[in-house]
């Protein structure tokens, strides 16, 4: 299973439009890239094995593995990337802004139920993010 996210950047922040086999499935919202900092910039374009992670926090969720000089790269549920999110990536239904957006949550169950319907059938999961 493999998920595509194409970006566009700007200087507040980073949209993108996720992609699974050419159907769109939400737009994304990032930090701005700020050459992988931790916790203020994106993460670098690439290939990412996703796994399934549970936390209190943002209940059933995914995470990105292997993204290099970082740790806890999630995919989970956040409205504006510059007060929500510390590099990660959050799905949601429509953009209101750079690096904003609206109904995250359920964007985030979508993806998530398909994954994990992906786990049980022992299925790897991919994203590839590009410009």
């Amino acid at each position: 299973m493999e998920f595509e996210l194409q970006r566009t950047y700007f200087k507040e922040g980073t949209n993108g439009a996720l992609f699974y086999k050419g159907r769109f499935m939400g737009f994304v919202i990032e930090l701005p890239w700020k050459e992988n900092k931790r916790s203020i910039s994106c993460i670098p374009e690439g290939v990412y094995q996703l796994k399934a992670r549970y936390s209190e926090k943002f209940k059933h969720h995914l995470q990105l593995q292997n993204v290099k000089g970082r740790s806890l790269i999630l995919l989970h549920p956040a409205n504006d990337a510059n007060k929500e999110l510390q590099g990660c990536i959050a799905p949601v239904s429509s953009l209101t802004g750079i690096a904003k957006g609206l109904q995250s949550r359920i964007v985030v169950q979508k993806i998530v139920s398909q994954c994990y319907q992906a786990f049980d059938r022992k299925e790897k999961i991919t994203l590839i993010i590009k410009s």
